[in-house]
């Protein structure tokens, strides 16, 4: 059983770069694939292939990728400028459960690292 979100959570997505989006292994549903195709007016196997990839044994579906300038990849569905989900509404169950606590590594050390650099936009990269 997934445990429930506090309302009380010490990150703010809207101030990240979409770091969580850019795991290589995005692992999608059968639910998820159908929810995308509603969404895109596709039928569940376009969707399927135009979206997804081939996982592993433990997630046999994953999101495809694009270039992005901060991870080296990120999934297809960030806009690169606003560093926003475009199918928020149409995500897949993971990206609506993820980070399921009270704390995101990631904005902790984001957080600390601009107040360090003295500037409010500073992204780490991979490169």
């Amino acid at each position: 059983m997934a445990e429930k979100k506090s309302s009380r959570n010490r990150y703010n997505c809207l101030k990240c770069p979409a770091y969580c989006c850019s795991y290589q292994h995005i692992p999608v549903t059968d639910k998820d694939i159908k929810r995308l195709a509603k969404h895109f007016g596709l039928t569940e196997a376009q969707a399927k292939k135009r979206f997804t990839k081939k996982g592993d044994e433990e997630s046999p579906r994953v999101l495809r990728h694009k270039d992005d300038e901060h991870f080296t990849t990120i999934c297809r569905f960030i806009d690169s400028e606003t560093r926003n989900c475009t199918i928020y509404h149409a995500r897949p169950e993971i990206c609506r459960d993820f980070p399921s606590q009270k704390r995101c590594g990631y904005y902790d050390f984001l957080t600390f690292e601009r107040a360090v650099q003295d500037d409010p936009d500073w992204i780490a990269t991979t490169d």
